[in-house]
């Protein structure tokens, strides 16, 4: 990502600005959803090659629970919302009150639950994203799988053919009974769309 290698704190600190917002704006649409108290952290904002997203969920081997949807618009991409299986059964159980159960595998409900869960974080981030940038932006339908990290991105972005090399990392944490639950997700605009944004944030891309 040669032209976002020279980013200094400010950029970022626009970037965690929208997650902050996002989030705030996620934990609020979960609370609703279920009717009782969700807090999330502060999320942790970070930009990478798109090479080194595999790696930052456990490699490119690890099953993982993923949410893919098309953002789509004036700065089109791609998100994924990716949790780790450990971290997966225990928002299902802590979160959800849907107690897992390892022999009988993912239900249609947990997995509709985790996809929503997913939609809801994804989708309250773009809109933080299009009113910060007053881009046009929109979610696709999300689509969830379980499968391993490497397949279910390579399985995601080659639908859309020319993609980005860089992407933007969002952590997010649920507080939940003083455990945390971590779940990644991540934005791979296309390749003009990253331009746009940081042009519309008011920062000057070469």
């Amino acid at each position: 990502m040669p032209q976002f290698s020279k980013f200094e704190a400010f950029e970022l600190d626009v970037l965690k600005e929208v997650g902050n917002i996002g989030a705030g704006n996620a934990a609020t649409a979960l609370s609703r959803l279920l009717n009782k108290p969700v807090d999330m952290g502060v999320p942790k904002v970070s930009l990478l090659p798109f090479e080194e997203i595999a790696e930052r969920v456990g490699g490119t081997e690890q099953v993982v629970i993923a949410v893919f949807l098309r953002v789509e618009g004036e700065a089109p991409g791609n998100m994924f919302f990716i949790i780790q299986e450990d971290a997966a059964k225990r928002l299902l159980t802590q979160l959800l009150a849907l107690p897992h159960d390892d022999e009988t595998g993912y239900s249609e409900m947990e997995f509709s639950a985790l996809c929503e869960i997913g939609n809801i974080l994804t989708g309250s981030y773009l809109s933080s994203l299009a009113d910060f940038t007053h881009l046009a932006m929109a979610p696709s339908v999300p689509s969830v799988a379980l499968d391993m990290a490497g397949a279910i991105l390579s399985y995601g972005l080659l639908q859309y053919g020319e993609m980005g090399d860089s992407a933007l990392l969002i952590e997010t944490t649920f507080l939940e009974d003083c455990q945390d639950l971590e779940g990644h997700f991540f934005l791979i605009p296309d390749p003009e769309s990253f331009t746009k944004i940081f042009r519309a944030l008011g920062v000057n891309v070469e």
